[in-house]
């Protein structure tokens, strides 16, 4: 099977433009992103969907100067521009990660990818986020391009298209969801936020890779957490927006979603 990790990436994002081409060490985050994510033991391919805007060249630049597949799609419609991508690069399975994880463990990816085939015939959709578990910033989810193909046809609320998955993991009735946690037993996904939204966000992130990638270019989650113990003043950076997600703009219309409540996400 064609393993294929897409990274949905534009330069246009409304509370931090460019977050994704904010540079440490002289490197694009986008990129020390996708370092990471190719040392994934499990990954075939990764391809970038980013948009035909012309705002977002510069991504198309970094790919081909680094030998990174691409995709341009549409603005705003991820699941068309996740399908598409899927479809050009004959992907059977579809690993969704966001360009705002650039301290992204390749370890977990492969955790979430192996869980998915140890149970295929058990789950249409596995990932690390129903419930989360990891800090925040490592998010993996996986997608038959079968499913994936029935929610690209399907799929008709704002959120739906412009977030991918919801069409799938708010209707476990229909859809077999399968959820890995953390194996630690915490749960840390309010605790810390490797995400990046905000400037104390990129600010943090620069803290991390200052202190880890000089020794060890693909530090891991351990290697995170080991460097907060020590300095906790770096966790503060950011930490008011700890626990923020996405769909805080939705949450209303995510709990009229079809059995919603099964889906055990935490809404804040």
């Amino acid at each position: 099977m064609n393993i294929v990790v897409i990274v949905q990436a534009r330069t246009s994002s409304t509370r931090l433009p460019g977050k994704i081409l904010y540079e440490i060490f002289g490197k694009p985050l986008l990129l020390l992103q996708l370092e990471r994510i190719r040392t994934a033991k499990m990954v075939n391919n990764i391809v970038v969907a980013t948009t035909t805007d012309i705002s977002d060249d510069p991504i198309i630049d970094l790919c081909k100067n680094n030998g990174f597949d691409y995709y341009r799609g549409k603005m705003n419609d991820l699941l068309d521009r996740h399908y598409k991508s899927a479809i050009e690069y004959n992907a059977d399975i579809v690993v969704k990660i966001p360009s705002d994880c650039p301290l992204i463990d390749p370890s977990i990816i492969d955790k979430v990818i192996n869980y998915y085939l140890n149970n295929i015939n058990l789950f249409d959709f596995v990932s690390n986020l129903h419930p989360p578990s990891y800090p925040d910033g490592n998010d993996v989810e996986v997608i038959p391009i079968q499913i994936l193909k029935i929610a690209w046809k399907q799929a008709e609320k704002q959120y739906e298209l412009e977030h991918t998955t919801p069409y799938i993991w708010t209707r476990p009735n229909i859809y077999r969801i399968g959820n890995v946690l953390w194996d630690t037993g915490l749960d840390y996904s309010k605790n810390y936020r490797f995400t990046i939204d905000y400037l104390e966000d990129f600010e943090f992130i620069k803290e991390v890779y200052e202190n880890l990638y000089p020794s060890n270019k693909i530090f891991s989650l351990d290697d995170i957490l080991n460097l907060l113990e020590k300095e906790p003043r770096i966790n503060k950076i950011n930490s008011k927006y700890h626990g923020e997600y996405w769909y805080r703009n939705y949450i209303d219309e995510l709990k009229k979603s079809l059995n919603f409540e099964q889906t055990e996400m935490k809404l804040i």
